[in-house]
């Protein structure tokens, strides 16, 4: 399975089953104006429709990481490890000028880590449980350096503006589409009949498969700022080696809703993949000044 976005399972569950709601609701008539298309009441509908579901996405965020990798929030430390990672996190958030997230440990033996969240001061980082028992203090402390970053670079927020362009603009080309295909293939000239129903949605899915692509690069792109970010809060080399020790562990992979926001992953094909291969991160690493 193609493991892109943080919250992309979420958000494209929740554009689907607007766009579903609004055909039985009728509100897909408004589109139509004397047998034409209203082209800016569909654009209008198309960025409400698009960025509805990215902000839900974003907003319910830490709940779906909660819910779906079974995160446990450290209220009060339990151990010396636990107490370390309170500590290491709030000691990383200072230094990088955010409000101290909730930090919660789940239940995988394979070593990775996220952070979601919807602003900078109310965020969570998470850690898995192999991630602690397979690398040492420094490599952790990288770790945690690379998924501050992410907070303080703002990227879950920038993330939910980009898919909701892309949502928006998903929505807007399939309706005309469906339009077209409508009038020129199945000869209607009012109302809108199934063919336009069936091919706005296969032509959502289709553009939403080219969309993919585009937030998958931004997600790439924000990886090596996250690295470069953790070398700076805890020094290069501990990066470095966090990213070594992640090519000889071959982590699981997160969730679709999480992969976006993890230390490491990997896509079936370099266009869809939501992290740059790691050989590249730590060249990178390597020629920072």
């Amino acid at each position: 399975m193609l493991r892109i976005l943080l919250f992309l399972g979420t958000n494209v569950a929740i554009l689907a089953m607007l766009s579903v709601t609004m055909r039985i609701l009728g509100v897909d008539r408004v589109l139509e104006e004397s047998g034409g298309l209203n082209l800016n009441a569909l654009l209008i509908m198309s960025a409400v429709v698009g960025f509805a579901g990215s902000f839900i996405s974003l907003f319910i965020s830490k709940w779906m990481a909660k819910s779906s990798m079974g995160v446990q929030i450290i209220d009060q430390p339990a151990n010396p490890t636990e107490r370390w990672l309170l500590d290491t996190v709030k000691k990383l958030a200072d230094e990088a000028g955010v409000g101290m997230p909730e930090v919660g440990i789940f239940p995988s033996p394979s070593p990775n880590a996220f952070a979601t969240g919807w602003n900078r001061n109310d965020s969570l980082v998470a850690v898995s449980a192999g991630l602690l028992q397979n690398m040492n203090a420094d490599e952790v402390e990288a770790v945690l350096g690379h998924e501050i970053s992410h907070v303080a670079n703002g990227d879950m927020v920038t993330l939910t503006l980009i898919q909701g362009v892309v949502n928006t603009f998903v929505f807007f080309l399939s309706r005309i589409i469906g339009h077209v295909v409508d009038r020129a293939v199945f000869g209607n000239r009012e109302g809108y009949g199934p063919g336009y129903f069936i091919t706005s949605l296969v032509a959502q899915f289709i553009l939403g498969i080219l969309a993919m692509m585009i937030v998958a690069w931004f997600s790439r792109w924000r990886e090596f700022r996250a690295d470069a970010g953790s070398a700076m809060l805890t020094g290069r080399e501990k990066m470095i080696a966090a990213l070594r020790r992640l090519q000889q562990a071959e982590p699981e992979p997160l969730p679709d809703e999480m992969a976006a926001f993890g230390i490491a992953g990997k896509g079936l094909h370099e266009l869809f993949a939501s992290h740059p291969p790691l050989e590249k991160r730590i060249e990178a690493l390597q020629q920072m000044t």
